[in-house]
């Protein structure tokens, strides 16, 4: 029996139309947990907000009991079990109750450092738990624990450069999320034993991009060393002086590095200007990788080396979504190499490679999308998940501030474009790179309006075709976190050249959270005739007139800890037709139409049978989508088009990127 088993035993169909379950840890949110549930036939609720539960139970859930409707309803309440009588008397009186914590589940281990973990991190915990039975351990006996049997991670095996090298290359190249008080404690041990007194374990070891910069910096220095003349130990630049001893040249971290300038995590350095002496480079070939010495033939083997890359990891149906989210972010690199410099010996086999991938991407979201918008992570799983993200950091200071920027309809692979022309503009900027799912379907009035409201779309269904409400719901949401109106501020219609100054009117001193929409890109998008290549000629163009550099100037020099996101990508789409609907339809798309009627929906689908009728998951009862199959729109047959509204990669899998100035922190 795993730990999933002993939650499941209880979920059982039919032995009570309500279920209610206290649950202080989230365990009922993890992934596999609720799938399976969902898959029982269980309708899952939790409980947050008073006046929006009473809502949706009053007019979905209420109306189905009385109609004598089977219904295995299961809500859930993120507290002690005595908090479950401060819920309606109704539903009490009705109801069978359970409850699930983590004390229950890992009964000698430190629930202060547990609770900190990831719950998909449980299943390696409980199996060490079962295998080593530890006796009744502190805070940092069950840290040391954890990192030894959860991440891999012992201290008594990092003892050298190269060890430490692995460690990190292992979790920074998989994107591992370690809890802070983990990483802390990892520091602590090394820190006592005197190592790696050159290096600056607080940020390398924790963050990723700051990692990559002290590879990226001291490479240069390696091949100075091993490839010319006269090694040189570089001076410091920008953020860290260069180690000279990161053994680049270990075996098993070659591997690493060569995917990392792969993936374009790590940029080759130009050997015309280093005056390298081709013997050394003979005898160090495994080096090419990262050197530029012919850019239009590296260009075209890192295109082929990425279309087997990618095409060798892609994430199967029983994939976690962390796999999806790591896999997008690398397609992404891809799309923007592949309209750099379109091969025609590669073009079947990325065509392939797509195929591919949206047969995959369908299969696993159509099987595990439900159980994405309850999920409880470090970082947002999905868009509506933001607000609160936003909030526990503005928890951790009174003095702090958030700024959300909403791109609407930027993909991740025009990120990638706007990221470049930004730091060539500012140099000083710190851009780490997240993903988050958006809501499907993939339209502005319910993706945006989620990342606002903080909510799935089933609880502002009144407002789901039009944006005019987003004020509203973000002041409201925030409202309920405490906050006054004077400390909260919106505003939308910016990416023009007088942005910056209607954003300095919005704020005062008191402004501690501010929402910002910027459309230039899905206006972009809308009048777009020359498909992916297209976008990202414009979008770059854009970017190049500084008007986003100003803004985050102005964020930034206010004080703002910025967040950047988006509402839905897009793609290049070919149509199929235009659906023969008349007035029936309640949204026309091209990506996707939505009905209030299921006999409507179907009657079109009929028309067009490769069309998806999506379930409405977090959407309300009525609003039922028809999406266009893979790269297909709802428009004239063979028109090409670059639209958004369906369930590819790139209309779902959006930027969430952290904004903040760097630090120069230098070694000594």
């Amino acid at each position: 029996m795993n730990w999933r088993d002993r939650i499941l035993q209880e979920f059982t169909p039919q032995v009570a139309p309500l279920t209610l379950v206290a649950d202080p840890d989230s365990l009922l949110m993890e992934a596999g947990i609720l799938q399976t549930i969902q898959a029982r036939g269980f309708e899952i609720v939790s409980f947050e907000d008073a006046i929006a539960f009473r809502y949706l139970y009053e007019s979905h859930y209420r109306p189905r009991l009385k109609r004598g409707e089977t219904l295995d309803l299961v809500v859930v309440l993120k507290a002690e079990t005595q908090e479950l009588q401060k819920l309606p008397y109704d539903l009490i009186k009705t109801s069978r109750k359970l409850n699930f914590s983590l004390g229950n589940l890992f009964p000698n281990l430190s629930y202060t450092v547990v609770n900190v973990l990831d719950r998909g991190d449980f299943d390696a915990l409980y199996q060490a738990q079962t295998q080593h039975n530890p006796q009744e351990l502190g805070d940092n006996a069950t840290k040391d624990f954890v990192l030894r049997h959860v991440f891999n991670i012992d201290p008594d095996f990092i003892k050298q450069t190269s060890d430490l090298l692995l460690s990190l290359l292992r979790r920074h190249s998989c994107n591992q999320q370690i809890p802070t008080t983990l990483d802390e404690r990892l520091i602590q041990i090394l820190r006592e034993r005197k190592l790696f007194s050159k290096l600056p374990l607080e940020t390398i070891i924790s963050d990723r991009q700051a990692f990559y910069t002290l590879l990226q910096q001291n490479w240069l220095n390696f091949v100075t060393q091993k490839l010319t003349k006269s090694p040189q130990v570089s001076e410091a630049t920008g953020t860290y002086t260069t180690f000279t001893d990161l053994p680049f040249d270990n075996e098993d971290i070659r591997i690493y590095i060569n995917n990392l300038f792969l993936e374009g995590y790590l940029q080759p350095i130009n050997a015309d200007e280093l005056g390298i002496i081709p013997t050394n480079l003979q005898l160090n070939p495994w080096m090419k990788m990262g050197l530029r010495i012919d850019p239009k033939a590296e260009k075209i083997k890192r295109s082929q080396d990425l279309i087997q890359l990618l095409d060798s990891s892609l994430p199967g149906s029983d994939a976690k979504y962390q796999d999806w989210l790591k896999f997008a972010q690398t397609w992404a690199k891809l799309i923007v190499l592949w309209q750099e410099e379109k091969l025609s010996n590669l073009e079947n086999q990325f065509i392939v490679l797509q195929e591919k991938l949206d047969n995959a991407f369908f299969c696993w979201i159509n099987l595990h999308y439900g159980a994405l918008y309850n999920q409880v992570a470090n970082t947002p799983v999905m868009l509506h998940q933001i607000p609160r993200f936003l909030e526990r950091h503005l928890e951790a200071s009174k003095t702090n501030k958030a700024a959300m920027i909403v791109l609407d309809g930027l993909a991740f692979d025009q990120w990638l474009i706007l990221r470049k022309v930004l730091l060539a503009q500012r140099p000083h900027l710190k851009l780490r790179d997240e993903v988050v799912f958006a809501w499907l379907p993939t339209i502005t009035s319910v993706s945006r309006q989620a990342i606002f409201a903080g909510n799935p779309p089933a609880y502002f269904p009144n407002s789901l075709d039009t944006t005019a409400k987003e004020e509203s719901l973000w002041k409201q949401y925030w409202s309920k976190q405490g906050f006054n109106g004077l400390e909260v501020a919106y505003l939308k219609g910016l990416g023009e050249a007088n942005s910056t100054s209607l954003v300095e009117e919005k704020i005062s001193p008191k402004t501690r959270i501010l929402g910002l929409v910027v459309d230039t890109v899905d206006k972009i998008m809308h009048g777009m005739q020359l498909g992916t290549a297209g976008m990202h000629n414009q979008v770059r163009q854009w970017a190049e007139l500084g008007l986003m550099s100003h803004l985050l100037d102005l964020l930034l020099e206010n004080g703002f800890q910025i967040f950047l996101t988006s509402d839905h990508g897009n793609i290049e789409a070919t149509g199929i037709g235009q659906p023969k609907e008349g007035a029936t339809g309640d949204l026309r798309g091209e990506r996707v139409r939505v009905y209030s009627d299921s006999t409507l929906r179907t009657n079109i689908k009929n028309q067009f049978p490769s069309s998806i009728e999506w379930h409405n998951l977090g959407l309300p009862a009525e609003y039922l989508p028809l999406l266009a199959p893979s790269r297909k729109a709802f428009i004239r047959e063979a028109e090409k088009i670059v639209a958004h509204g369906g369930a590819s990669v790139e209309e779902l899998i959006v930027p969430f990127i952290s904004i903040s100035i760097i630090n120069n922190i230098l070694l000594t």
